[in-house]
């Protein structure tokens, strides 16, 4: 059993409080990680919050991370002790109906149990001050040790840098992976992202890596637009700019819509705007966002009839264990952006700051 720090989630709607916890040894089929960096995420602190459904207290969150595997269970064979690896919040087992078609990135074969905050086995590896404490995403890499299943890691380049890699365990190839895998954004078209935070610049990126020739950032933050422009927006406007709603204001920059459009905030009222922005007859519009629980989508169906797309992205559609590799390999060859991502390098035990700065939109 390792002692170490992490920041235990102990009840809802309180700060995160850093704790020496016990970190069980990983049984069959686990993996015991040193987290060396975490990210935090607009999903980490939805939890928190109380609203998640799924959440259960008290818990380790955190599912961006990046480290080095400690030590694994019997019958590990992908990774070994001194790996360099992501943990990852959607597995691939690569034997479930979901990992065997190629249209779906949803591995299934262990979300039961990862959803109830546990390990495959029903149990956790997490204890403090005697309680159990729950997982989080199958990684909780908000401990200095966590341990994982062995299909929820993915082993990446030694020499990546880990406190930028990390982001790549949610955000960015979430982002990037709902332009050019879910969208399949084409050269020349037009596109609109809905929320400039991380995952909208990601989307951005993709965008422009895809050959996008008009790329329209909307928030209404306009501190956010110079780091937007710098990752490809050609322009930005706020829908407080305009007595019209936002997708009217769109149809009208862009000759009747445009070609592709991604919600990157989680608002249900936001997801219509998008879908309504796009161009009757092929406008394919992307929901990025988690809203909130027991929230619902509405348009006009004529909206649909007329030839627009409705689409969700889990992950950006990358089959995990495939691909979180070689994204890292696209980063250290300087093909998609990741230092830029990076806002605040903060000290573990300042990670209520980071909620904070990440709330502000800073």
């Amino acid at each position: 059993v390792i002692k170490c720090k992490a920041a235990v989630a102990w009840e809802a709607g309180k700060p995160l409080s850093i704790e020496e916890v016990e970190v069980a040894p990983p049984k069959a089929h686990e993996v015991r990680i040193k987290i060396v960096a975490t990210a935090v995420c607009h999903t980490d602190a939805y939890t928190l919050s109380g609203a998640d459904p799924e959440g259960c207290f008290p818990v380790i969150l955190g599912h961006e991370g990046a480290g080095i595997v400690e030590s694994v269970g019997e019958g590990v064979t992908k990774v070994k002790k001194g790996d360099t690896v992501i943990p990852l919040y959607i597995p691939q087992c690569g034997e479930c109906k979901f990992c065997k078609n190629p249209k779906t990135n949803l591995c299934q074969k262990i979300r039961i149990t990862q959803g109830k905050g546990v390990m495959p086995d029903g149990t956790s590896r997490f204890t403090c001050k005697g309680k159990q404490i729950y997982h989080f995403m199958g990684t909780s890499t908000f401990s200095e040790y966590t341990v994982v299943a062995d299909i929820s890691v993915a082993k990446i380049d030694a020499a990546a840098p880990l406190d930028k890699v990390c982001l790549l365990g949610c955000g960015i190839s979430t982002g990037y992976g709902a332009a050019v895998n879910t969208a399949k954004v084409e050269p020349g078209s037009t596109c609109a992202v809905f929320g400039l935070g991380g995952v909208g610049l990601a989307v951005i990126m993709g965008c422009k890596i895809a050959g996008a020739s008009r790329i329209i950032g909307i928030d209404i933050n306009k501190d956010k637009y110079a780091k937007a422009k710098e990752f490809g927006a050609t322009e930005c406007i706020s829908p407080q700019d305009s007595k019209k709603p936002i997708q009217e204001v769109l149809v009208e920059m862009t000759d009747g819509g445009v070609d592709y459009s991604f919600e990157c905030i989680g608002n249900v009222g936001v997801m219509r705007a998008a879908l309504e922005a796009c161009h009757k007859g092929w406008g394919l519009s992307v929901i990025v966002g988690v809203a909130a629980a027991g929230q619902e989508i509405s348009t006009r169906p004529f909206q649909l009839v007329t030839g627009r797309t409705w689409k969700g992205t889990a992950f950006g559609g990358w089959k995990s264990v495939d691909n979180v590799p070689k994204l890292v390999t696209e980063y250290m060859s300087k093909k998609i952006k990741v230092d830029e991502f990076v806002t605040h390098t903060l000290p573990f035990d300042k990670i209520n700051e980071a909620f904070e700065l990440m709330h502000s939109g800073k």
